[in-house]
């Protein structure tokens, strides 16, 4: 299908894992090799003003071939993998005309199976592209570099009208640093679109307001024979710190608006011990209260300890919901959603339930909602993607340039 499944099995072969409090961008080697590669790639099929930045952002254009003022649009994706699964040798499967049941992930003992995942059996027939059991995939976001790219080069060796289109691939979007250093200016969108979403349809313009909190946990150690009134075990404090926690606000009891405290890592011994959570909410001041939280709960479990022994919380905020940004735009959305329909596709409007960079670009002056890719399962060896749901979001991104120069044209 015009090298869109080529692209994508090259993309998922280059490891572009981020990782997390790493001080440079992009936090990874891996990255800075794929954004090379689709710099030459970009120069080599003809683009103009292909740009790679010391941060490892790739932008292109792709000009207008139309006589009338249109404006510029853009499409973003992202370069990294998500840090909470390896993406070391990714050996991608390719599942043609899927009949159903079970899809074996390698030679292992791991199932794709539609009894956990049910959107399955909405996919019979289609061309399913799965790991091998042992990584994640990589649709997240290499589906969207293959769409916009594909999507460009159709647009560039056709007769459909469009504007002037820019393009832009980033850094370290799983650990919510690529967007701080993107060059607005540069890039010279009015508008733009993140490819970076789940199933055929999904069309985003909120997103969770996300902080991360990090609890060190200072305790003392002695003996156990001789530890009555002396020893603080920070392990204990740790638990008891998550214990006042909700149980039912985690990310395993919430969907859609729910928001929630999720526990990432623990880890530690009776001296000292370390909790890192995210914290997500769509509502703001909820997300406060949430933060709030946390900081009582540590004064509450740290009350009477002794004064070498303490409970330390640094939060981070990380992103906001960029709804009151875009929805400053209808235009913007109605354009996505005029195109999907007119590809035959139902827009299915719904909450991310994480972020994008087009959260803190909507923030920063760029207006950006988040379009379908065609993937599932994201950050984890259960990951797929269909070679269907990817050719729709290549048309869906040709028909969105399109319709843009259409309107220019009638107003």
């Amino acid at each position: 299908m015009d090298k869109l499944l080529d692209r994508f099995l090259n993309y998922v072969s280059f490891d572009t894992q981020s990782k997390p409090n790493v001080k440079h961008t992009p936090s990874t080697d891996g990255q800075l090799k794929l954004a090379q590669a689709l710099r030459n790639e970009l120069t080599e099929l003809g683009f103009s003003q292909v740009t790679l930045s010391d941060k490892g952002c790739v932008m292109a254009t792709l000009p207008g071939n139309v006589a009338w003022k249109v404006p510029v649009i853009g499409f973003i994706s992202h370069l990294d993998t998500a840090p909470d699964f390896t993406a070391k040798h990714v050996n991608p499967q390719i599942v043609e005309n899927y009949r159903g049941g079970d899809i074996a992930l390698g030679n292992g003992d791991e199932v794709l199976s539609p009894v956990m995942f049910p959107v399955l059996h909405q996919l019979l027939g289609h061309t399913i592209i799965t790991t091998d059991g042992k990584t994640l995939l990589g649709s997240d976001d290499k589906s969207g570099i293959a769409e916009i790219i594909t999507a460009m080069v159709r647009l560039k060796n056709s007769n459909i009208a469009h504007g002037p289109v820019r393009i832009a691939f980033t850094p370290d979007e799983e650990i919510g640093k690529g967007a701080q250093s993107f060059d607005i200016p540069a890039f010279g969108a009015e508008w733009a679109y993140t490819v970076d979403g789940g199933g055929v349809g999904e069309l985003e313009f909120e997103n969770f307001n996300a902080a991360s909190a990090t609890i060190k946990i200072v305790g003392n150690n002695v003996h156990p024979g001789s530890a009555k009134g002396v020893m603080v075990n920070a392990l204990a404090l740790a638990t008891r710190f998550h214990n006042e926690l909700p149980v039912e606000e985690t990310p395993e009891h919430t969907d859609g608006y729910e928001g929630f405290y999720h526990l990432t890592t623990i880890k530690g011994n009776v001296e000292r011990a370390e909790m890192h959570y995210i914290i997500r909410d769509f509502d703001k001041m909820q997300f406060e209260a949430r933060k709030q939280r946390i900081i009582d709960i540590a004064h509450v479990v740290g009350k009477g300890l002794h004064r070498d022994c303490y409970i330390e919380v640094t939060l981070d905020d990380h992103y906001y919901n960029m709804r009151d940004k875009v929805a400053q735009h209808p235009h913007i959305i109605a354009l996505a959603q005029q195109a999907m329909k007119d590809c035959d596709i139902e827009p299915v409007m719904k909450p991310i339930r994480g972020g994008t960079d087009g959260a803190q670009l909507s923030f920063r002056g760029l207006p950006c909602p988040n379009i379908f890719t065609g993937g599932y399962n994201f950050h984890g060896k259960h990951e797929f993607v269909t070679l269907e749901g990817m050719e729709k979001a290549v048309s869906v991104i040709m028909r969105i340039a399109e319709l843009t120069a259409k309107d220019a044209l009638k107003h």
